[in-house]
């Protein structure tokens, strides 16, 4: 297959790099820069993300022969496997559909030309400050043509798409705000008007990237070594490791200082375990004896809504973002306030009124085509994934608490399921946790690895993950839901 042996290809020469790169000590043939004439740069970081350790991540691809197929596909169609692709591979079904969805969003045929769509791609994930995406589909947005003034600031880009700024502030920060007013601003901007396709596509390729820059922080993907911060040309200090260990990065002795410290509290987080799956029983007990009432219910999500806003790190600070990526957006200051503060009252998105299923899937699917029935696929792919397993436990029914996940990022966003008790969220997800999905949710630039490693102490790296996939798939319906539904309003 020409596929897999272009991968294989690619593969291969990363090894000879490596090799380039050995030391006498194992025996690497290193050629000395001098003699070549250039300059070898160097990986900065350990692996594909800051928060997994490299070796686990590498267990998958060793492991899995899906991925292999995955990689190859993924290859041909981006020239490159990236450090997200590197990471989702621990969920390979996940990943499989997610590479298609993004397929189609950016090079299949659609409303907007091939370099619109990765600018848009650059001015989502600007507003998250995300360098990484930034990067890389800068990168693209040149290979496919597109004009390099563009990139020296938003002004410089057409004022189709600068009009295009504020749906995308509103989209990132505080999607509940956006009306049809919004809409017909950008449908009825005379020679710069967007026609209801256009529009889609890009509301689509937003949300698409607004949550893939939640997954990028969430799961501290680190940047590609062609890119910003990826690599480096200074020699490593060996100390007492041999250059193959820093290049592979197995250098890092304060890292490995911190994990032997937190192997102190294994045991309790292993009571935690215990504890989240008698909850979990005792929930279903409760369920199966008594429903509560419908105003009940009511009054549970409220409490819950109110409780949100209080979930956010005690160290939470401001972060400035750097020029190179806050051109490609205006407004800086704009950012993540929660829907009802202040007293100001937002009415409740009511998903009886307004779902996805229902309403959203079919407007996409027609001003679209087929984008709708790839995105319902990733969405039901994210919602119902499980290998029925919790920690060191198997054979679990995981459902209560994937729900509870799901449901609670959009109560976040104000969204109400009528038929689901909110009661279940404290019940289920503690504070750590809570912090840690608000932040990857709604300022994923803030997201620390003391946050990732604080929740779920004893569970699995693919778990966290997996939680990931979780937090980016409701994120994008949310804001989904929220926009068009003012498309629809607008239409009607």
């Amino acid at each position: 297959m020409r596929l897999a042996t272009a991968a294989n290809e690619a593969y291969t020469t990363s090894l000879t790099v490596s090799e380039l790169l050995g030391c006498k000590q194992c025996g690497g043939g290193r050629v000395q820069d001098e003699e070549l004439g250039i300059r070898i740069p160097r990986p900065l970081g350990h692996g594909p993300s800051r928060f997994i350790p490299e070796k686990e991540i590498l267990q998958v691809g060793s492991e899995d022969a899906q991925m292999h197929a995955l990689f190859a596909d993924s290859f041909a169609a981006l020239g490159r496997l990236d450090n997200i692709t590197l990471v989702m591979v621990f969920h390979p079904q996940y990943l499989e559909s997610f590479l298609k969805t993004q397929h189609y969003l950016l090079q299949m045929d659609g409303p907007l030309p091939l370099h619109y769509r990765h600018y848009i791609g650059i001015m989502a994930a600007a507003r998250h400050q995300c360098s990484y995406l930034v990067n890389l589909h800068v990168n693209d947005f040149l290979h496919v043509g597109g004009d390099p003034k563009w990139l020296n600031g938003l002004e410089n880009a057409p004022q189709k798409l600068q009009n295009l700024g504020e749906l995308n502030k509103v989209l990132a920060h505080r999607p509940w705000l956006i009306t049809k007013e919004h809409i017909e601003g950008l449908l009825k901007a005379e020679e710069h008007s967007w026609s209801l396709a256009e529009l889609v596509h890009a509301v689509v390729l937003l949300t698409h990237y607004h949550s893939l820059a939640s997954f990028t922080f969430g799961c501290g993907i680190s940047p590609e070594i062609h890119c910003d911060g990826g690599h480096t040309f200074r020699p490593p200090s060996v100390s007492n490791y041999c250059i193959c260990d820093i290049t592979n990065g197995n250098h890092n002795v304060d890292e490995m200082q911190v994990n032997s410290a937190g192997n102190i509290s294994v045991s309790d987080s292993f009571f935690e375990v215990e504890a989240l799956m008698e909850k979990m029983r005792q929930l279903q007990e409760c369920k199966d004896e008594e429903e509560a009432s419908q105003e009940e219910m009511a009054s549970r999500f409220e409490i819950e809504k109110r409780e949100s806003m209080c979930a956010f790190s005690s160290d939470d600070e401001e972060v400035t973002p750097a020029r190179d990526v806050s051109r490609h957006f205006e407004d800086t200051s704009y950012g993540y306030k929660d829907f009802s503060r202040h007293g100001m009252h937002v009415p409740t998105f009511r998903v009886q009124d307004y779902c996805w299923e229902d309403h959203g899937y079919s407007l996409v699917n027609r001003l679209y085509p087929d984008v709708g029935q790839l995105i319902d696929e990733k969405f039901h792919i994210a919602y119902n994934l499980t290998y029925n397993t919790m920690a060191m436990h198997k054979d679990v029914d995981t459902s209560m608490l994937r729900r509870a996940i799901w449901n609670y990022i959009h109560c976040m966003f104000g969204i109400r399921y009528d038929d689901y008790d909110y009661g279940e969220i404290n019940q289920l997800l503690d504070r750590s946790f809570k912090v840690y999905i608000k932040t990857v949710v709604c300022t994923p630039e803030k997201v620390t690895k003391r946050m990732y490693d604080s929740f779920w102490r004893q569970f699995k790296h693919s778990e966290k993950v997996h939680v990931n996939l979780l937090l980016i798939e409701a994120r994008m319906q949310a804001e989904l839901l929220y926009a068009l539904r003012a498309i629809t309003r607008y239409m009607t």
